[in-house]
């Protein structure tokens, strides 16, 4: 399975949004940061929002159009499927 998220940092100022096709790793990196880049510099870790696509293809696809859309209309995506802001991987990552 392949996932399009979006991770935030502790004061939900920044937004981040990745493709991977292993989200448990992916996010163990971030949390981690394990890789040089703006999610280590910006101390992004909190995963509030996550789309499973089976084709590759289609997640890029989806990751390309939410990058382009502005800061509302992704904190109304979040909103909608998470409202608390909560760190979805919370439970499931050490």
């Amino acid at each position: 399975m392949n996932y399009v998220y979006i991770l935030t940092n502790t004061t939900h100022t920044v937004l981040y949004i990745g493709v991977t096709s292993n989200l448990p790793r992916r996010l163990y990196e971030h949390k981690h940061e394990l890789v040089d880049g703006f999610t280590k510099t910006y101390h992004v870790h909190e995963l509030m929002y996550a789309e499973p696509y089976s084709d590759i293809r289609t997640a890029i696809a989806r990751e390309k159009q939410l990058k382009k859309w502005g800061r509302k209309k992704k904190n109304e995506l979040i909103s909608k499927a998470n409202p608390y802001w909560l760190d979805l991987s919370e439970d499931w990552l050490s």
